[in-house]
């Protein structure tokens, strides 16, 4: 088979979740309905903390928590549309630049979800260890510059990934185990050197996902020890309540980013890679909504205040 570089008419074949023809349209309607869950779910979470006023007074918290579920919106939509219209034509290849440009856009929202849980966990570990200073810290010009930062950070790595994947070589028709391009897949059908794609993968990974969640076990190390002094159960359930739904999506988040990298490298099988990188990007970004709004009274009373808001909007045209 003769080996292409990356060129336009060079496409790659995503073999999906599976080959059974029976399996399709079940298939098809399940992953429908959980993306527009996540899509629903996440767009009344953005509507409640941007049209309540009563969420902007604890700022920091609710700003990252609407940037949580942009970046959750738009990292599903990476994956699963394709996905699914590759289901619904019946038809299994992928352009490389459309394979490129998923992979960019994978890395860019699932490193600012990475980014955004660090940086929540920070704001918890201030508001619940340095309440007297939280305003002045976690200060509203401050947050911005963080998220700012962090989008200017994750777009760098994410561009310097995709132009050394632009210098590989693969053979024509290349099949990726997989229902999207991802990287790792990618980098391992390619025929051409991928030490250098191999170091930057590392290094990326210990520099933002390690440190990153050194930083959130941190945060959470500082709070749980600050909670384990409070005097009375009372206290220790509004602080627990203040923090706990953050620590049920980060152990989520990160619970299923382990299990597609054990999975990756423990075994061979890609099936089972494929099972948790669903966990990882489809499940995960469905279920946040529904973690923050039902363990958060705040979040739980915007959303039953929404559709008044809506209805005076309407009224107001």
């Amino acid at each position: 088979m003769t080996a292409q570089n990356h060129t336009g008419e060079s496409r790659f074949l995503l073999l999906g979740l599976s080959d059974d023809p029976q399996l399709q349209p079940i298939l098809f309607g399940i992953f429908l309905s959980m993306y527009l869950i996540t899509m629903l779910g996440n767009l009344l979470i953005i509507l409640a903390v941007t049209s309540d006023p009563h969420l902007h007074t604890p700022m920091p918290m609710y700003f990252f928590l609407s940037n949580l579920s942009f970046v959750d919106i738009c990292f599903t939509t990476t994956t699963i549309p394709k996905m699914l219209v590759n289901i619904q034509t019946q038809r299994k290849d992928i352009s490389y630049p459309e394979c490129l440009t998923q992979v960019y856009f994978f890395m860019i929202f699932g490193g600012m979800g990475n980014f955004l849980l660090t940086v929540m966990a920070y704001d918890r570990f201030v508001a619940i260890y340095h309440p007297l200073n939280y305003p002045v810290i976690m200060d509203p010009h401050f947050c911005s510059l963080l998220v700012l930062v962090s989008w200017f950070l994750i777009f760098c790595i994410s561009l310097l990934h995709v132009l050394l994947m632009r210098k590989l070589t693969f053979s024509p028709g290349s099949t990726i185990p997989h229902f999207f391009c991802e990287l790792a897949q990618i980098l391992k059908v390619a025929i051409s050197d991928t030490l250098i794609n191999d170091i930057c993968v590392y290094l990326a990974f210990v520099l933002f996902g390690l440190f990153a969640a050194l930083g959130i076990f941190f945060s959470y190390s500082q709070i749980l020890s600050s909670l384990m002094k409070l005097p009375n159960k009372a206290s220790k359930h509004k602080v627990f309540s203040n923090f706990g739904s953050h620590l049920c999506v980060v152990s989520l988040f990160y619970g299923t980013g382990l299990g597609v990298y054990l999975s990756s490298a423990v075994s061979s099988s890609a099936h089972r890679s494929k099972v948790a990188s669903v966990m990882y990007t489809v499940v995960t970004p469905m279920l946040n909504p529904f973690i923050y709004s039902l363990r958060n009274q705040d979040v739980m009373g915007a959303l039953g205040r929404l559709p008044g808001r809506v209805v005076s909007c309407l009224d107001g045209l």
